[in-house]
């Protein structure tokens, strides 16, 4: 089975907004809209776990229920105190309805342009592994403080790579090493890999898209809104 865990319950406070940035509108359409779509045009998505607070579950089942795919929403999942937390709370719930094999993609709203080729390109890529993380080679010289004021080595750029969303995990595993995190150190965690690589999971690299750009400022909305 091929299931989304969209994370929809981060609250957004820096940008100041009077709403989640996920619920923003850009356009016309909340953001989380946009990512929804590329779910519904998807010819490989089995099923779909939200990430969401109850206050927008409406919102988000008359969004689902607009693009045509409510039969895929198997439910929601309550927000945790981190990110690494939501994504946990939802590998669990989704291992209510999916057998352990089962491959998870796990996605920000706040990264709007999801397309179903990305999709379904990141599911096939997926297929003998026990998942994938897009990523982007690094354009800039990266250079290394160790106290942020003075430069104190150079990092081999063709040795790095940006990390984006979405993620595929193979859910048995990956469940077991976010587990294994439990209860102190997944708090700890700032990407949805970590958990993965620190297991030893077999993560395979694909090539990210630029405009899959996490909105994380107001520029970010505007860059969004010019590119629609």
């Amino acid at each position: 089975m091929h299931v989304v865990l969209l994370l929809a319950g981060g609250v957004g406070s820096r940008m100041g907004l009077n709403v989640p940035k996920q619920y923003y509108e850009v356009a016309g359409r909340p953001l989380i809209a946009y990512c929804l779509d590329g779910m519904a045009e998807s010819s490989s998505v089995d099923a779909i776990q939200i990430v969401a607070d109850e206050e927008w579950k409406s919102l988000v089942i008359s969004l689902v229920e607009a693009a045509g795919f409510q039969a895929k929403l198997k439910g929601f999942s309550m927000p945790g105190d981190n990110r690494q937390l939501s994504v946990y709370n939802g590998l669990r719930d989704i291992r209510k309805y999916a057998d352990g094999d089962s491959m998870v993609m796990v996605h920000d709203a706040a990264r709007p342009y999801l397309t179903a080729d990305m999709i379904d390109s990141y599911f096939s890529a997926a297929e003998g592994k026990d998942g994938v993380l897009p990523c982007l080679p690094m354009k800039d010289t990266i250079y290394h403080s160790k106290d942020g004021k003075t430069v104190t080595g150079l990092l081999n750029r063709s040795e790095l790579f940006a990390g984006q969303a979405p993620e595929i995990y193979r859910l048995d595993k990956y469940l077991a090493a976010n587990e294994s995190l439990l209860p102190d150190k997944i708090m700890q965690i700032n990407g949805a890999a970590e958990p993965a690589i620190m297991a030893g999971m077999d993560i395979g690299i694909v090539p990210g898209e630029e405009r899959n750009f996490k909105i994380t400022t107001l520029a970010d909305l505007e860059r969004f809104e010019k590119m629609l």
